[in-house]
């Protein structure tokens, strides 16, 4: 079998890496993945920095295998982040939200390897020119914070695994093994989960969250909050509201002033389903059942192994 470049690169044995979201992947999630064989990471998007340090000194005590940590670059205390990331040694670091320039050379330096997240093919290969060791390519399904192109991830992959030649990471509406195979399919070495950890026993998210998470149905997840950084949210009171301020051509102000301070932490840490801000991918619809992560990676590998089987079975003979 041709070797995996990405799992050659973070030195794991699964080509499947968890996402780093806010509120929801703390150590316990990131080791248990990384003990599954696949690759954890930590959220530092929602730590202060030195709650970032004691998740890292946890995540150390509870695995022995890589893992690392996801950087929004566009946090406040960077620098502080950063040198915390180095000081503790931490293996890898999922950088997004920013230029890669700023920050990849330095953690590379430190023995660091760096991946960024992009929405376009554009920006991989900036992302590649700025000498990362490999790009998250996300769709448009996905989660959380979205790219402003809303590409799906089908048009996406083999778009950026034909602009690129570093390895190459899949990312959004990812939840099934038979998603993964076709992400391999289309170009990527490996894929990146978000929404499917989140409904994990050792996701951070609320337990109300995660249960209003298995229960969403197709289309209760819409792109919102364009005007300032687009965001795929559940719908609830609040989100409904962004709605309607969207409708009416509600000004970057406006938005801001709505959107307050700690949305997100009220609803996915703090479990508020109606004012909280209910950030979660399309694959929610196919979800329905509450599993340990290490249960989770396990089922979506040998589910994509079953499923590239299958289809050589089916066309080959």
């Amino acid at each position: 079998m041709q070797k995996n470049r990405i799992c050659e690169l973070f030195q794991i044995e699964i080509p499947i890496i968890q996402g780093g979201m806010i509120w929801c992947s703390g150590w316990e999630l990131a080791s248990a993945v990384s003990n599954a064989g696949g690759l954890g990471l930590i959220g530092a998007g929602s730590m202060y920095p030195e709650i970032l340090r004691t998740h890292i000194q946890r995540c150390k005590q509870a695995t022995n295998k890589p893992f690392g940590v996801n950087v929004p670059l566009l946090y406040p205390d960077i620098e502080r982040l950063m040198e915390i990331i180095i000081d503790e040694k931490v293996p890898i670091v999922f950088t997004s939200a920013g230029n890669p320039k700023t920050w990849t050379k330095t953690l590379q330096a430190a023995g660091i390897k760096v991946a960024h997240v992009v929405s376009s093919s554009k920006f991989a290969k900036k992302c590649e020119e700025a000498g990362v060791d490999a790009v998250v390519a996300e769709g448009f399904e996905a989660g959380g914070h979205n790219g402003r192109e809303e590409t799906t991830t089908l048009c996406l992959i083999p778009t950026v695994a034909s602009t690129i030649t570093i390895p190459l990471i899949a990312a959004g509406g990812i939840g099934s093994g038979a998603a993964m195979a076709a992400c391999l399919a289309l170009g990527a070495d490996a894929v990146q989960i978000g929404s499917r950890f989140v409904a994990s026993i050792e996701s951070s998210a609320h337990p109300a969250f995660k249960e209003r998470v298995l229960a969403a149905q197709e289309g209760d997840t819409k792109l919102s909050l364009k005007v300032l950084t687009p965001v795929r949210l559940l719908k609830n009171d609040f989100a409904e509201r962004v709605q309607v301020l969207e409708s009416e051509g509600a000004s970057k102000e406006k938005m801001i002033e709505v959107l307050g301070r700690a949305r997100a932490k009220k609803g996915m840490f703090e479990g508020d389903l109606e004012e909280g801000e209910l950030e979660i991918g399309q694959v929610s619809a196919q979800l329905d059942k509450l599993m340990p992560a290490g249960s989770i990676v396990n089922e979506i590998w040998q589910d994509c192994l079953f499923q590239i089987n299958k289809l050589q079975l089916k066309y080959l003979g």
